[in-house]
């Protein structure tokens, strides 16, 4: 539960946490059976983001959602958690060690039906849906050199209204200043997505400071 945002103190964030909707015993511990795997936990979204996924996908009334990068299953759990009963989330991963994780949570959270896991590269899966199937909404925390390209793939299945939520784009504040990463591919790939996002006429677009930079864009 420690602040994956590098503008908040450790008591900055658990006051903001438990001044929302905290999660659940269920989720918390995911959260824990995450943070026990060691260092790669930190790829586990924040708990303020996982009620911000819950939260948007109820009152949107998303029914049919994809996730790009699902990693141990806990911000699948909160976008399913959000979606009616007969709503779908398709999760893109490429890892069966790290999603298997999730399972029994889902299936204990009564969420598991609304779930469809596909193992293989995400822009494979994003590329094999149907064009007459719009998505609602849509959330991508993956591999940061293909952020653009799940983008685009999701962008243009996106109905009017629908949203897409992406990760890590305040990378840890050297988006900006002496410590731009010029010689990090990873980083350099999100401000390509930034620049990309900021210019692009179909979507109104906020970045927000929710823990490592959450960007929310509306398909116009």
């Amino acid at each position: 539960m420690s602040p994956k945002s590098f503008l908040l103190t450790e008591e900055l964030h658990r006051y903001l946490v438990s001044h929302g909707s905290p999660p659940d015993p269920v989720a918390a511990e995911l959260i824990e059976a995450t943070r026990a795997l060691g260092e790669v936990s930190g790829l586990q979204i924040a708990p303020e983001q996982g009620a911000f996924l819950t939260l948007l996908a109820r009152v949107t009334g998303a029914r049919r959602a994809v996730e790009v990068g699902t990693f141990t299953g806990y911000s699948a759990l909160c976008i399913a958690r959000g979606l009616p009963a007969g709503g779908r989330l398709l999760c893109c991963d490429v890892s069966r060690e790290w999603t298997d994780v999730g399972r029994p949570y889902w299936e204990r959270a009564g969420v598991a039906d609304r779930i469809e896991l596909r193992l293989g590269p995400a822009a494979d899966t994003l590329r094999d849906l149907p064009a007459d199937e719009p998505l609602d909404l849509a959330f991508i925390d993956a591999d940061k050199e293909n952020y653009s390209l799940y983008y685009e793939e999701i962008v243009r299945r996106l109905r009017p209204d629908g949203l897409v939520l992406v990760d890590n784009v305040l990378w840890g504040g050297r988006v900006v200043g002496p410590g731009a990463p010029a010689d990090d591919a990873q980083g350099a790939a999100i401000m390509a997505f930034n620049d990309l996002v900021a210019g692009d006429d179909r979507v109104d677009a906020v970045m927000l400071p929710i823990a490592d930079g959450l960007t929310l864009a509306r398909r116009r």
